[in-house]
């Protein structure tokens, strides 16, 4: 039986990958934040919270890195927690750089010490391409990232690329571009719209702010990108992997489905230059091609069944929340 370390578990990414890993007959292990609210919302939502073993850890502390690798001893890493909101990298930039980026090198680090031979997943972003100004990215495409979470992104790939050449460890970055799901955190776009014109459907607030209504990215289901992450370890040799569509829409058409879906007009959403970041990127798209020939993997769910997905089931937690029947979901927590 493997075993398995995921950081960043009560993340949306973190939570489905627990669950396909389980399925696998994987035993997991998963990392949380100490925080006094704990998070943990997503795992009781896919009903695995009492199948995993939970263990604090603190990207900012070695120390505490290494107790987490020697209770464990895995045989698979993956490595997904972050700060990974863009726009509040801006807001703060170092704690950015010191735990998305030099928390890789301090997991990396205690793997060259305890077991060279665990394999390393690392969560890289497509953010990281910025403003370079190809319409179409792979994983030859230069980056240019944007904001001090890009950058901070970028350190990452580097830093697990570096100990991949350097200590002929198992290292492989999956550079996902957006993939979203009904776990998808409100500080993201996509959540945030699915959840705001569910609310105005429902009569329950009466329009929604937006930043950048142009901006174009490149959208897939993330329990689809899970898979790919794991197919990624399961290689004879490491290397690196964009995950994507080969689509790509603006927010604005993202915003047009969510309301077609929800039954209400596009009047009642509207851009606010208080949510416009100092830099974005104003398009996003990948080609998988590589993912598809080495790994056999393909996107099936693109942005229309994606959106319906999500609205669907904000409208669905909202409903029972007016008939006060219990859930687990973050959006009625932060009410």
């Amino acid at each position: 039986m493997k075993t398995a370390l995921i950081t960043g578990i009560t993340g949306q990414d973190g939570a489905y990958l627990a669950q396909f890993l389980i399925d696998k007959g994987y035993t997991v292990y998963g990392t949380y934040r100490r925080v006094s609210t704990p998070n943990f919302w997503r795992l009781h939502y896919l009903k695995i919270f009492d199948k995993i073993n939970l263990l604090p850890m603190d990207l900012l502390d070695s120390a505490s890195i290494d107790n987490v690798l020697k209770k464990t001893d895995p045989s698979e890493i993956y490595h997904l927690a972050a700060q990974s909101f863009v726009a509040v990298s801006f807001q703060q930039p170092l704690y950015t750089a010191d735990v998305t980026g030099l928390g890789v090198t301090r997991i990396l680090d205690s793997i060259l010490k305890h077991n060279k031979k665990i394999k390393f997943y690392q969560a890289s972003s497509s953010e990281m391409y910025g403003k370079e100004n190809s319409k179409i990215k792979n994983e030859n495409t230069m980056f240019y990232p944007t904001s001090p979470y890009a950058i901070a992104k970028l350190s990452g790939f580097w830093t697990s690329t570096l100990y991949r050449d350097a200590y002929s460890i198992f290292t492989s970055n999956g550079i996902c571009f957006n993939h979203e799901s009904p776990l998808r955190g409100l500080e993201f776009v996509s959540r945030k719209i699915s959840n705001g014109v569910a609310r105005i459907s429902l009569g329950l607030q009466k329009d929604l702010k937006l930043g950048n209504l142009d901006a174009v990215r490149d959208w897939g289901y993330a329990p689809e990108y899970i898979e790919g992450m794991w197919l990624t370890l399961q290689q004879k040799t490491s290397d690196d992997y964009v995950f994507a569509t080969n689509e790509s829409h603006t927010v604005k058409e993202f915003v047009e489905e969510s309301c077609k879906i929800a039954g209400i007009s596009t009047n009642k959403i509207k851009s606010s230059k208080s949510y416009l970041r100092p830099s974005d990127v104003e398009h996003l798209q990948g080609n998988p091609k590589k993912a598809e020939i080495k790994l056999g993997w393909k996107p099936k769910i693109k942005f229309k069944k994606l959106i319906k997905i999500m609205v669907e089931e904000d409208l669905k937690r909202w409903t029972n929340w007016s008939k006060s029947t219990p859930d687990y979901w973050d959006a009625i927590m932060s009410e």
